[in-house]
């Protein structure tokens, strides 16, 4: 079995990025088959409960009340909108459910109790929940997790040297504190990055070295692929290329053997053919449904038709366990989806 570490450095992921291709796909295949069931694809489902109108300056996103982007802003969605999304997610194939809120912060007031509710609500569902709703307090964290939340979402973006090219209104540090509240929460960490946005190789590689670094793998690291969006200030950034997202996700395989591998944003402009490259190199997790938050995505029958001509099927939910679960129910639940 591969062995997990939290010691890489620059020039040693750097070397495994810019490997043959070839050789690079072949050794994350083969790290991914000793780890994980290869044929085995988490889906996930983002809906966006409050989109809109944020005060943050993310030169990417369109829910940025500082861009014009045709963006409306909407209000918290109700309850009962969130579980009717759920309920479709899940029988289109999903095990999770991701809900985003366009908030800088989670603030403590009405609406996130009405969040907490959500949490709770899509839980009794059998399904596990995700939340990204921007930066957490300890508190705040531990009040998600008693909720039941499975997962907490807070992407890096890129590294922390080209960050305030692409975000000034919060630091890397203060996204790096909101990661360390949600594990001590005992909530599964998802947090991965975005390409396209005009970084170098180094950023990226940078920005894997954190990640990998940190006390504990993340349980889902997201590649993400920049949607351009006009109005942006990054609406001119050319498309990534697939083998750029190949390389991405290899070499996160390599070095986070155990990690889940999300293939995130920008789906929509890879054929089915890129798609398996991605698959073949380690990514094990997808996004499913017309929409990430406000971005376009592959529909559930589109998914469900490449599964099958690939051969891959749909992880089940909880199949790790729940984060907060005594350990011997944790063993339990792992003992019987195998």
């Amino acid at each position: 079995m591969t062995e997990v570490r939290y010691d890489w450095t620059q020039e040693e992921i750097s070397k495994i990025y810019h490997s043959p291709l070839l050789d690079l796909i072949y050794r994350a295949a083969t790290i991914h088959r000793e780890n994980k069931d290869y044929a085995e694809v988490q889906i996930s489902s983002l809906i966006s409960i409050k989109t809109g109108g944020c005060p943050e300056d993310c030169a990417y996103c369109p829910q940025a009340a500082r861009y014009s982007t045709g963006v409306d802003v909407h209000a918290l969605m109700p309850k009962e909108e969130v579980i009717a999304a759920a309920k479709r997610a899940k029988e289109g194939g999903a095990s999770r459910l991701c809900m985003g809120a366009a908030w800088r912060e989670v603030r403590d007031n009405r609406d996130f109790d009405k969040v907490l509710d959500m949490v709770t609500a899509v839980n009794e569902l059998d399904m596990e929940v995700c939340c990204t709703l921007g930066m957490l307090t300890e508190n705040q964290a531990q009040r998600l997790a008693d909720a039941g939340l499975y997962a907490y979402n807070h992407n890096l973006d890129t590294s922390k040297d080209d960050y305030k090219r692409i975000i000034t209104t919060r630091t890397y540090d203060e996204r790096l504190t909101t990661l360390e509240h949600v594990r001590k929460a005992k909530i599964s960490v998802c947090s991965g990055g975005i390409i396209g946005l005009g970084e170098t190789t180094a950023d990226r590689i940078s920005m894997l070295k954190t990640l990998s670094n940190l006390p504990k793998h993340p349980e889902s690291v997201p590649i993400n692929a920049l949607v351009p969006v006009k109005g942006t200030p990054l609406a001119e950034q050319p498309r990534v290329s697939v083998w750029d997202m190949v390389r991405m996700i290899a070499t996160t395989r390599i070095i986070m053997p155990k990690t889940v591998v999300r293939l995130s944003a920008g789906r929509t402009e890879m054929s089915t053919v890129e798609q398996a490259l991605c698959f073949m190199a380690g990514a094990n997790s997808i996004f499913a449904g017309e929409k990430l938050l406000t971005t376009p995505n592959p529909t559930f029958d589109e998914d469900m038709f490449m599964f099958e001509l690939l051969g891959l099927k749909p992880r089940q939910a909880f199949k790790n366990g729940r984060p907060n679960e005594p350990k011997e129910l944790r063993e339990m639940s792992i003992n019987e989806v195998f």
